[in-house]
């Protein structure tokens, strides 16, 4: 039997977008009147198909029935632990303390320049703190267990007393455990739960929330010729694939998101592919994080335009992912981001 997926799209905003709500002419997304859509999009792995909202009821009961249930995530509320996902986008602010990262790599592994830079990520609006000492660029070796809580321990001591929730940056369960004892609230795992087998038992025993994200292969491997069939569908099913896996290991709770993974195991087709489909992801019912900080697909995309920062082509991704519904974003440049948001809220949003 054919399988079929739902993606959001036509999307209002702002005060046009409610009254189109209390008129039942459009459906709000996740809950949120602010941001809402009257067209779905139909997915299979042959074709696809535009309609209306209200064009359901001229669909079979069965199809009707998929798509109802598939309407009921897309705009529920989405709740996670400790987060006001109302007040989104989130702001992750990125805190790689390793001296090879693909971006900032050396510039905070000291222990007193990673505080402080934290410090001011709080500041500028971040409201997550993902600190990792591991880097998982293309082309990156694994690190040993010893050597990468090394780098994180001193950071992690002191930013258990900051005013933000800490996310952990690993691959591995017993990082996450030491990390945990040490006030962690987020696991955000790279390799999608599938690094080592004993993270689904961690994160069961400690109920702790965490990130499913997506990658293809390893670091060390996953820009050598990645190939999907169709780079959406695939992403979506391994997701549904590792929920039922994590429900089916007995974590019941829902302080999951959704990460598809951009630049992780994907070519630049791939990586627009998702970001310019990305509310597909709505349909799981969790939220959705995307990391498009400084990514190399800005540079093929800007060509002789591009930067060493980025920063315009964060900026447009991100608003350009805001417009779609995604709730988190995790970025390095916290303060332009937050800038560019806000400045954006008021003109689209009014």
């Amino acid at each position: 039997m054919e399988k079929y997926y739902t993606r959001a799209c036509n999307f209002y905003y702002g005060n046009h977008s409610k009254k189109l709500v209390r008129k039942k002419k459009s459906l709000p997304l996740n809950g949120n009147s602010n941001i809402s859509f009257d067209h779905i999009e139909i997915l299979s792995r042959k074709n696809k198909r535009l309609i209306h909202i209200k064009e359901l009821k001229k669909l079979s009961l069965s199809f009707q029935k998929k798509i109802k249930k598939d309407l009921k995530l897309i705009t529920k509320r989405k709740k996670f632990s400790k987060i006001n996902l109302n007040n989104s986008p989130i702001i992750m602010g990125v805190l790689n303390l390793t001296p090879d990262s693909f971006s900032d790599g050396g510039k905070y592994n000291n222990k007193m320049l990673g505080l402080l830079h934290a410090k001011q990520l709080i500041k500028s609006g971040s409201s997550i703190i993902d600190i990792g000492g591991e880097s998982t660029r293309p082309g990156a070796k694994e690190l040993e267990i010893k050597k990468e809580w090394q780098r994180i321990e001193p950071t992690l001591k002191k930013l258990k007393y900051e005013k933000c929730l800490l996310s952990l940056d690993t691959r591995k369960s017993e990082i996450m455990q030491k990390g945990i004892k040490f006030g962690v609230n987020i696991i955000n795992d790279v390799s999608g739960l599938k690094h080592d087998s004993k993270t689904i038992n961690i994160l069961k025993n400690y109920k702790i929330p965490f990130v499913i994200h997506h990658m293809q292969g390893t670091p060390e491997t996953m820009q050598k010729n990645p190939k999907y069939k169709n780079v959406l569908l695939d992403v979506y099913d391994f997701f549904e694939k590792q929920i039922q896996l994590i429900r089916n290991k007995g974590i019941l709770h829902n302080n999951i998101i959704i990460d598809p993974g951009i630049g992780f195991g994907k070519n630049l087709k791939h990586n627009i592919t998702l970001i310019s489909n990305i509310s597909l992801f709505h349909s799981l019912g969790f939220p959705i994080l995307i990391g498009i900080s400084r990514k190399k697909f800005i540079k093929d995309l800007s060509g002789i335009n591009d930067t060493s920062e980025r920063i315009g082509g964060t900026i447009s991704s991100a608003l350009f992912g805001m417009l779609q519904g995604v709730q988190i974003y995790r970025v390095h440049d916290v303060n332009e981001i937050n800038q560019s948001i806000k400045v954006f809220k008021i003109l689209q949003f009014n």
